[in-house]
């Protein structure tokens, strides 16, 4: 393993400092008419409707629609929002029912009311868009809107995770009148309850949230405006923190650029580093020839060098991780270190021989080139020397555009290809429930019956998530026997801002996703 000294700076230590007698301190917040917050990120929305979205576009949703519960700063388990309370009201966790706050409006004026809600949750079933969110909902029987602020949730089976599901930004509440019952949105527009409201969007470029005058809910906002300016890489992305062009980045940082804005002079940048709960991940195809073969997976498992990954490639900006669900959540483990240890060409050809394979292995090794920042295909180069260095393998390294490479995947095109993952929401159940059954979020089929049929439905009869740390641990046994998913690195979470910028260290919920209303800019007095 890897250690870093560089001492990183963190906003709270500033925040501290400004609190002295002459030095300057923070504005009360209230936005007034100051310049828009311009925050960078590499992640732009694929869609602006919720009923299409699994993936970065939750960033912009959480700032425009509201949920029905989410995660007010500090908060580690879903609260209510939109909702003014919410729970279960059983003993099984079957049947959940919400009640909704009172004078609750669209941006546009529109009241929302309990058909709303069933209105939002129903189409994202409903429409089933490829790489949408319905199988968020699969323990979903039926919702009931029971008189205008009542909306009753009735599940198939016990699910104790369910309230984190209302918490994502993918049951965003939409307005029905402009949000068809079976079929997406199709103009760039918003219609939503949030925070903010999008004044303008140019895709791939910029969104412009200004302050929804409508909102209920949780979040105090600190500042009137913000514009979201959406990058193709890190460079581009820092050099506009640099010439200020860009207040905050956040989101597709380079591990280069990382350790480089580690050096900038504390006057002028700042750099906070948090714990990060997204993961890198190999997945094998089992309809391939190859990769269908435990031999090969476990060969596979038993070569790669996730400590030299983590130093050579990512500078320690990430961890090594051996398990798939990540440290910091309970049921996490280090099942692939406790069975495979250091990398070991010898113990994988052991392996391979055993299954009467003498020859080296061809395998081709898919990743996609705009989605996990500028080291992926650094990585997979990587990858395959580790992989070619053993003698076992010949590899093929190809990639793709996300936008095609989902397609490719979904249709199992692809012998090993790589994968990220943020959460849909902190809990070891979200590592686990969507890479598993004939339909997953990664369209590779993996039954691993013990799993879907057993320990995941025991453990979300369970409300304390804290005890239900056995189902995790068993669960992952299965999957490093399996070898079908291989974990590589957990991330860290870094935001750097100019040094006028205050509130970075607030604005990140438990699933990494950024609350914009919690930056502001510093005042003198």
């Amino acid at each position: 393993m890897f250690n870093r000294n560089r001492g990183l700076r963190q906003v709270a230590a500033i925040a501290s400092m400004a609190m002295v007698a002459g030095c300057s301190m923070f504005s009360d917040g209230d936005g007034g008419d100051e310049e828009p917050i311009v925050v960078g990120t590499t992640s732009a929305p694929s869609t602006l409707d919720p009923a299409a979205s699994w993936d970065g576009s939750w960033e912009l949703f959480r700032n425009v629609y509201q949920t029905l519960l989410s995660y007010p700063n500090g908060a580690t388990t879903p609260q209510p929002d939109a909702a003014d309370s919410c729970g279960f009201t059983d003993a099984t966790n079957r049947t959940y029912r919400c009640e909704l706050r009172e004078g609750l409006t669209f941006s546009n004026g529109d009241g929302i009311d309990a058909r709303a809600v069933k209105h939002s949750i129903d189409r994202i079933r409903t429409i089933g868009a490829p790489g949408g969110p319905a199988g968020l909902l699969g323990s979903l029987d039926r919702v009931q809107a029971l008189g205008d602020r009542e909306v009753v949730f009735h599940l198939k089976t016990a699910d104790a995770t369910f309230p984190f599901v209302l918490a994502t930004p993918a049951m965003s509440i939409v307005d029905p009148d402009d949000y068809p019952a079976d079929a997406l949105r199709k103009d760039a527009a918003v219609s939503g309850s949030g925070p903010y409201t999008l004044a303008s969007y140019a895709k791939g470029e910029r969104a412009e949230l200004v302050r929804n005058e409508r909102y209920k809910g949780y979040a105090e906002r600190r500042n009137g405006s913000v514009t979201i300016r959406y990058f193709q890489d890190s460079e581009a992305m820092v050099g506009a923190l640099r010439d200020h062009s860009v207040d905050v980045t956040y989101r597709g940082l380079a591990a280069d650029d990382i350790v480089a804005l580690e050096g900038e002079d504390a006057d002028e940048l700042q750099l906070v580093e948090g714990a990060g709960t997204d993961i890198s991940y190999l997945v094998f195809n089992p309809k391939d020839e190859w990769a269908a073969k435990p031999a090969v997976r476990k060969a596979i498992a038993q070569v790669v060098d996730r400590a030299t990954i983590a130093h050579k490639i990512y500078k320690d900006t990430v961890d090594p991780l051996y398990s798939m669900v990540p440290k910091g959540l309970t049921g996490h483990t280090t099942g692939f270190f406790d069975d495979y240890g250091d990398p070991d060409a010898d113990k994988a050809r052991a392996y391979l021989a055993e299954a009467g394979i003498t020859e080296p292995v061809p395998l081709t090794l898919w990743y996609t080139t705009d989605r996990y920042g500028s080291e992926t295909a650094v990585l997979f180069r990587e990858l395959k020397r580790q992989l070619e260095a053993s003698g076992l393998f010949e590899i093929t390294l190809k990639s793709r555009p996300w936008a095609t490479y989902v397609e490719g995947y979904q249709k199992g095109e692809y012998p090993v290809f790589g994968r990220g993952w943020f959460p849909d929401f902190p809990d070891a159940d979200n590592y686990i429930a969507p890479f598993v059954g004939e339909e997953n979020a990664l369209g590779t089929p993996y039954p691993a019956s013990e799993i879907t049929t057993k320990l995941l439905p025991r453990s979300r009869e369970e409300s304390d998530r804290a005890q239900v740390e056995r189902e995790f641990e068993e669960a992952q046994e299965i999957l490093v026997d399996d070898a079908r998913l291989l974990p590589l690195w957990q991330g860290k979470q870094y935001v750097a801002a100019s040094e006028e910028i205050a509130g970075g260290e607030r604005a990140l919920d438990p699933s990494t996703i950024m609350m914009v209303w919690e930056l502001y800019r510093k005042t003198s007095w």
